[in-house]
């Protein structure tokens, strides 16, 4: 049977904290279980064999102090939480230890926006803090509702299984990126293709807001995985610490390549662009050309000889007009049989 904590009557968090709060209990060989309320979930004082999981979405200054008295959570990542900064950040507070990180809401591409999640982890116990819905925290607490497994991890190597999910967003960002840049390249590639600069434009933002949202998490993901980083952690969280660096680094990886996927989709773009031009001027030294042998016919025709057939009259003119329709004709023909223009 669960141990208790016995907070004061008078400190007991508003109602209306509810509609913002989820609690689960991990224990090993059983079920996981849900907490309805904010006292239920704090009067558990998890063993050993137990996790306890508090998720609160834009929680009160008040209902976060008592909240931080009752599960002696740190000052620091309270006052973080409650500030103005958004740059990750990972810090240690002696038997806790507490980050802020940036997930990619879910967005159509290219306009990423950003959403700010805090994650105190306590001795069996993690707490996450959100002023904005964090979609892959429901995800995460549906697939894990039944799975007594879960009860086995310390609450660091909890943390890194939400940091996987965190990681996962940008995966999934960058996915729906590079759907966006096939989409343009199918246009820009289209037999009637249209002014696909402005989209460009937007997809390059998108690939530098991307990148600028995910290379600061390098201090959080990097000081993890370090052997000073809590070396009284167990060899278990250390190894899934630094798995999560690797997936950092892949994730990183990924943002590069649609910065450059960009970069290519522009190319292929300004080639277009450039067939489209020189088809133009095909078109027009071909027709440049046809005018001048014209030009030449009727130079012929207009220079000052006495010749018998300057003095056909009618019948010359309509000669030398026909002539000069033919002439024009079978270039048009040639030049398009040779695929000059």
């Amino acid at each position: 049977m669960d141990e208790t904590r016995t907070p004061g009557a008078d400190s007991a968090m508003p109602e209306a904290e509810d509609r913002a709060f989820n609690a689960m209990l991990f224990h090993t060989g059983q079920d996981s279980r849900e907490i309805a309320h904010v006292d239920q979930a704090l009067a558990i004082d998890p063993n050993a064999d137990q996790l306890l999981w508090i998720d609160l979405q834009s929680p009160s200054q008040s209902e976060l102090a008592h909240l931080a008295q009752a599960l002696s959570l740190p000052a620091a990542a309270i006052t973080g939480f409650l500030g103005s900064d958004t740059n990750p950040t990972l810090e240690t507070c002696g038997p806790c230890f507490w980050m802020r990180v940036v997930g990619v809401a879910e967005s159509a591409s290219p306009n990423f926006t950003g959403t700010v999640l805090t994650l105190i982890a306590g001795k069996n116990l993690v707490v996450t803090l959100h002023h904005a819905p964090v979609p892959f925290l429901n995800t995460f607490r549906e697939g894990r509702a039944s799975r007594s497994a879960v009860g086995t991890l310390g609450s660091g190597s909890f943390v890194a299984a939400l940091l996987e999910w965190h990681l996962g967003t940008y995966f999934e960002a960058v996915a729906r990126f590079e759907g966006a840049v096939e989409r343009l390249e199918v246009e820009v590639l289209s037999s009637n293709p249209r002014n696909c600069l402005q989209e460009l434009r937007d997809l390059r933002k998108g690939a530098s807001r991307l990148r600028r949202m995910l290379a600061p998490h390098r201090i959080v993901f990097t000081a993890l995985s370090r052997p000073d980083f809590r070396p009284e952690e167990d060899e278990v969280t250390a190894r899934h610490f630094r798995v999560l660096d690797t997936h950092y680094e892949r994730a990183m990886d990924m943002v590069e390549s649609a910065r450059d996927l960009v970069v290519g989709s522009f190319e292929l773009f300004s080639s277009q662009t450039a067939l489209s031009a020189n088809q133009t001027m095909k078109v027009l030294t071909f027709v440049t050309v046809v005018v001048g042998a014209l030009a030449v016919v009727g130079g012929i025709l207009g220079m000052n000889f006495e010749a018998p057939f300057f003095k056909t009259g009618v019948i010359g003119f309509t000669v030398a007009v026909v002539l000069m329709l033919v002439l024009a004709a079978t270039s048009i023909f040639w030049g398009k049989r040779r695929g000059w223009f």
